[in-house]
């Protein structure tokens, strides 16, 4: 007769190995969409001026996701639809524009590594308007952060000192970014992130199809342009899986894992966007390495950090 008690064990052990299997799975793809979403923006602008890029994006991922939005109408409440107002903006509509225009004058690599400042501006938000607790170790984290910011953004065509303002728009899209996530967790808690990200884009949807469609000369560029269409398809890539689902395979991640795991994607996303920047020829300094370096290293002191403060 088998023993149930090691039956039983065996069959966890079996269960946490596939759910390990299937976070490092996870893990890959989100790493892989996140970290190609600047080239498939640089794509996007070869024919589609910055702010049709960022309409567009917003587009494609809010129609994506509208079968979803539509079905979950019923928990719209007056409470939550001015946070989920900001979540649509803050979270989707302005980072759009934002990166869109920056990358008119700074390449996709570049963009990539100054993204991974989002964590660094999470902190900074949770502690100045949610009065969250922090260490003196996320304190260094926070100024090396800042440090590796300045010397991407001061190295530009012509060496130190050549500042590319254009790179202050990205890190103006990373405070976006760490806003929507503190709205997310001290103004939308209990809702599901699936609700959230479908409810905001549902939100702003409109007003990113009525700019595209009256204010800009869309429908012209796609008939006259040649490879417009080929730009479109990127854009609508762009759209669908780097913002609707990453986001949802992201929320899948935290439920099987933990912070720890999860703030892999930090560190491995500039990897690919570097590697996408190579393989198109951008040009790609020393110093740049040097930033994201100590870029990764701030947000490591600030991860670990805060574990420290959970226990």
């Amino acid at each position: 007769m088998k023993n149930p008690s090691r039956m039983y064990t065996f069959a966890v052990m079996e269960q946490n190995k596939n759910i390990r299997l299937l976070s490092w799975v996870i893990l890959t793809l989100l790493t892989g969409i996140w970290g190609s979403s600047f080239i498939l923006i640089k794509k996007g602008l070869v024919s589609f001026s910055p702010d049709q890029v960022g309409a567009l994006r917003i587009i494609s991922a809010g129609v994506f996701l509208l079968p979803v939005s539509l079905k979950n109408l019923r928990k719209y409440s007056r409470r939550n639809f001015k946070w989920l107002t900001s979540v649509g903006l803050v979270g989707s509509f302005i980072p759009a524009f934002l990166f869109a225009t920056a990358q008119t004058q700074i390449n996709s690599s570049l963009a990539g590594i100054l993204n991974s400042l989002t964590p660094l501006f999470v902190l900074i938000i949770g502690i100045v308007f949610f009065k969250q607790k922090t260490r003196y170790t996320v304190l260094i984290g926070l100024f090396l952060g800042l440090v590796g910011c300045f010397l991407l953004i001061s190295n530009g065509n012509n060496g130190f000192g050549d500042f590319n303002l254009y790179g202050l728009l990205i890190v103006v899209a990373t405070v976006c970014y760490g806003a929507n996530v503190n709205i997310i967790k001290y103004r939308l808690e209990g809702l599901s992130a699936q609700f959230i990200t479908s409810a905001s884009l549902l939100i702003v949807l409109p007003v990113a199809s009525i700019y595209l469609f009256l204010f800009t000369p869309f429908l012209t560029v796609l008939k006259e342009t040649e490879g417009a269409y080929l730009s479109l398809s990127y854009i609508v890539l762009l759209g669908v899986m780097g913002t609707s689902v990453a986001l949802i395979m992201f929320n899948r991640l935290v439920q099987l894992t933990n912070p720890v795991f999860t703030s892999l994607v930090t560190y491995l996303m500039p990897i690919v966007a570097v590697g996408w920047g190579v393989i198109d020829h951008e040009v790609i300094r020393w110093i740049h390495l040097v930033g994201l370096g100590i870029i990764v290293l701030s947000v490591y002191l600030v991860n670990s950090g805060q574990r420290l403060n959970k226990y």
